[in-house]
């Protein structure tokens, strides 16, 4: 199955091609396409951790983590069509993301929502620190997520170096959006009730694309309803600050 990944040959006639540098062009855009749900889930993650170095240094753990698992799975090839239940965890554990998120928001009385997430991740009786605890949370997102993408680039390439490679910059480009997201969220803190808003929709799209269901919402239709929730976001933010400053000058 890994044949062909020590095959230096075959790196060569791929670097050295043309075509197969369309093809992996094609499976960038193909990742990120794929990938606007994970860019969303891994930034809401990292406003956990407090300081702005230690959110960028787990996505970069996360990262080579999400790395090696791309070249085992990509190895593994078909046999991924199998794993549906890994998506079934997956939504479960999203929907329970997104509920904790409000739970602690409406019913935490002078807490923040990552107030108060932050206590029930920080509690005494925890033996993993609260970034180790991130960055498995991050692993463990992209292994859901990773499922598609990696289906989707063997169906385009049956090269598993091609595949590799444009996943691999994919994925770099996908924590680069979550970059952007995660400094957004720093600056517009309704931003971070989006993404858990988002989460719990994500955590539906997921369940719904299980075999017994088959119901695939379109990348692109959730690419607009990002831009969408985006776009009301910003507005209801300026509004709020507008408000605020009429009142100021009141």
């Amino acid at each position: 199955m890994y044949g062909p990944f020590f095959d230096l040959n075959n790196w060569a006639h791929v670097i050295t091609s043309g075509n197969d540098w369309l093809i992996i062009l094609s499976l960038i855009l193909l990742e990120c396409l794929l990938s606007v749900d994970n860019a969303v889930v891994l930034a809401a993650q990292t406003q956990v951790l407090k300081d702005e170095s230690e959110q960028r240094k787990s996505l970069l753990y996360g990262i080579w983590g999400a790395y090696l698992f791309r070249f085992i799975a990509i190895g593994l090839g078909t046999y991924l069509i199998h794993f549906w239940f890994i998506k079934i965890l997956g939504s479960a554990y999203l929907a329970y993301l997104s509920f904790r998120f409000f739970w602690d928001r409406y019913h935490h009385a002078g807490d923040t929502a990552t107030e108060g997430e932050s206590k029930l991740l920080q509690g005494k009786h925890h033996r993993i620190s609260l970034f180790w605890r991130v960055v498995i949370s991050i692993e463990s997102m992209d292994i859901v997520f990773s499922i598609d993408s990696i289906l989707a680039s063997l169906a385009v390439s049956s090269n598993p170096v091609v595949a590799l490679i444009g996943g691999m910059i994919g994925i770099l480009c996908m924590r680069g959006v979550a970059e952007i997201i995660m400094a957004l969220m720093a600056k517009i803190p309704e931003l971070e009730v989006m993404a858990y808003a988002l989460i719990a929709i994500i955590a539906v799209k997921l369940f719904l694309g299980i075999p017994m269901i088959n119901i695939e919402i379109p990348n692109n239709v959730f690419a607009l309803i990002v831009a969408g929730a985006v776009i009301v976001t910003l507005v209801i933010h300026f509004v709020r600050q507008a408000r605020a400053a009429e009142s100021k000058r009141e």
